[in-house]
């Protein structure tokens, strides 16, 4: 039986990747469609705007992106 993946259910499994091998986001998305026989462009529709963001901060962190200015807390 194939469990169902939801966003919410992908989100939890990518941010257990990050946590246990030390891996940025877009590398734990990249793991998982490689673990699991998937093409990266197949697991789009399961990227909520939580994991978008966190993917951001990741490439924003290692000067992939140019950083956003936030506000100071």
């Amino acid at each position: 039986m194939v469990e169902k993946i939801t966003p919410k259910k992908f989100a939890l499994i990518v941010d257990e990747l990050v946590r246990t091998k030390n891996l940025t986001h877009m590398e734990a998305i990249i793991y998982y469609c490689e673990q699991n026989m998937l093409e990266p462009a197949s697991v789009a529709k399961w990227i909520d705007q939580c994991l978008k963001d966190k993917i951001q901060l990741d490439a924003e962190k290692l000067n992939y992106l140019p950083k956003t200015s936030q506000l100071p807390l």
